[in-house]
């Protein structure tokens, strides 16, 4: 669905895109992350044509988005940050305008507004100045006017920004069910969003890509060692030198509860029977034991903190 090799885009002496390569599949849900001026914004205005690259070339469904330019947009909705929508007009007006100028006939654009209005929710609204509107159905107007003309590609920067927990959780769980039928890229600064919503992550720092995957890949790549957190009853103070004995344990350092462990065994060494095996020689009553997660955060700023070392 989308193929960027090599793009770059500088602002005078500023790089903001530095020779960026990445694919998304047709029917993916893909996360983009990165701190504030990492150049997210830049690379989602190049595909979705509002921005020139000073070098490289983008595609979307086979168009070049500088030489097919049009076609390429044809085949994408974007719901920028701050939603492209006219308060002095009804959600009904606003998505017939729109559908103009998609260049939608008008038998098209009554079929489509009907369509668009149920599947976001606004059709209860639809007479309403948006204007007068919350924020969070503004969002699900700017999501209605992305869908109207039924793009394969939906790129969606911040969508939930500003919204309250109920709109938040809402909002979600209507991407959730737009990427069943559409191709989405989604960039937001909520990590646990893109943890619940995406299938993949694309990570980007100071222009650069520096972590492209799944996020168990990402942590695999990431992880030195496999971590068990462990808590025993009434233990006593040998606990952590038993664990120590343990075959293939590299190192155990206490947790932050009374008699809690994190016990580290090398890659693929799965350790957990071996601590349940003690802890029944010891007659210690196990109150928890896990695998560990490094989890999308820490992956997040143990990558970017790469960059900025490397830097």
């Amino acid at each position: 669905m989308i193929k960027v090799n090599k793009l770059s885009r500088r602002f005078g002496t500023t790089i903001a895109l530095d020779e960026v390569s990445l694919g998304v599949e047709k029917g993916e849900i893909v996360g983009l992350l990165g701190p504030n001026g990492a150049g997210k914004t830049t690379m989602m205005r190049i595909i979705t044509g509002y921005l020139a690259p000073t070098s490289g070339t983008a595609t979307v469904a086979g168009f070049d988005v500088r030489e097919n330019s049009l076609e390429a947009r044809r085949r994408i909705g974007y719901l920028p940050e701050t939603v492209p929508v006219y308060s002095e007009l009804t959600v009904r007006e606003y998505l017939k305008f729109t559908g103009a100028l998609h260049d939608l006939s008008p038998a098209q654009i009554a079929e489509k507004i009907g369509a668009c209005m149920e599947r976001t929710g606004v059709a209860g609204v639809s007479h309403r100045l948006i204007g007068h509107l919350s924020k969070g159905y503004r969002q699900r107007v700017g999501l209605a006017q992305a869908l109207l003309h039924d793009p394969e590609l939906l790129i969606l920067d911040e969508p939930t920004v500003g919204l309250d927990p109920t709109q938040v959780v809402e909002i979600r769980g209507l991407i959730k069910e737009l990427s069943r039928s559409h191709t989405v890229i989604l960039s937001s600064h909520i990590l646990p969003e893109v943890s619940h919503i995406c299938s993949r992550v694309i990570i980007i720092d100071r222009g650069r890509i520096v972590g492209v995957g799944t996020q168990e890949e990402l942590e695999k790549s990431l992880k030195g060692a496999e971590i068990i957190a462990v808590q025993f009853k009434n233990a006593g103070p040998g606990a952590e030198e038993a664990l120590r004995g343990i075959p293939g344990v590299h190192g155990v350092r206490a947790g932050t509860e009374p008699e809690s462990f994190l016990v580290e065994s090398g890659l693929g060494i799965d350790i957990r029977e071996e601590i349940f095996n003690l802890a029944v020689a010891r007659r210690w009553p196990i109150l928890e034991m896990r695998v560990v997660s490094m989890g999308l955060e820490e992956v997040f700023h143990r990558l970017t903190r790469q960059e900025e070392a490397a830097s």
